[in-house]
């Protein structure tokens, strides 16, 4: 039996990146139908949510996150420039997004196409294992793309053609994360129940294996989740 996954994710989520090579490990050697639920970050979201925190958390998070990056043994780096528009000094966030707007657009548009796994991979690397500046210019969107097997002239114009469909979309997702009790990504929702952060990810599998998790007919033998 093919098992339900829900993922909320976001393209300015550090740990959103990390937990995403596990995940297409995992979704490739299992029987498992993975729909990808972009949202915005929690910054744009929720802008007083980082005038609430500790001066020490922004610090702890680059350490935490270039730790663990290093120990999955990925590439990172963050992203040049930031998806979200925000003053360096006063942390204000800016009222027009454009960057975070259209990625999260395509977030959508990449899942109706049935294809948002394999493109939040793809832009996930372009953005945040360094290996390019200004991710935003030239060709570098629709190579990512198109290594995701999806055309990226076509879905800029499906969004420029309809955005509010795009924003719907959107707003359907973050209220669905909402009802399933959390507001933070990654976030992976079985059964009506939230496992928050790529830290959990061994609990889902746990948790799913209770329900009879099978691996693919066709997947190799090795199981990323065990």
């Amino acid at each position: 039996m093919t098992l339900q996954l829900d993922v909320y994710w976001s393209f300015r989520s550090p740990y959103s990146y990390l937990a995403t090579p596990r995940l297409v490990a995992f979704a490739a050697a299992h029987d498992v139908a993975v729909t990808i639920r972009p949202v915005r970050p929690l910054a744009t979201r929720d802008p007083a949510f980082f005038a609430r925190m500790d001066p020490r958390w922004r610090p702890y998070l680059f350490l935490d996150t270039q730790r663990q990056a290093d120990y999955l043994g990925l590439p990172f780096r963050r992203p040049v420039p930031d998806p979200i528009v925000q003053d360096p000094v006063t942390n204000v966030i800016a009222r027009d997004q454009p960057h975070i707007r259209r990625l999260t657009h395509l977030g959508i548009a990449a899942a109706e196409r049935g294809r948002g796994l394999a493109y939040i991979d793809a832009v996930s690397r372009l953005l945040w294992s360094g290996r390019v500046d200004n991710w935003h210019q030239g060709d570098h969107l629709a190579h990512a793309a198109a290594e995701a097997g999806l055309d990226h002239a076509e879905m800029c114009a499906a969004i420029d053609g309809d955005p509010a469909h795009h924003d719907r979309a959107l707003e359907r997702n973050e209220a669905a994360l909402t009802h399933a009790g959390h507001w933070g990504v990654p976030c992976f929702v079985f059964r009506d129940e939230p496992f928050f952060g790529q830290d959990r990810f061994d609990q889902l599998v746990w948790r799913m294996r209770q329900h009879g998790l099978a691996a693919r007919a066709d997947a190799a033998q090795t199981d990323p989740a065990s």
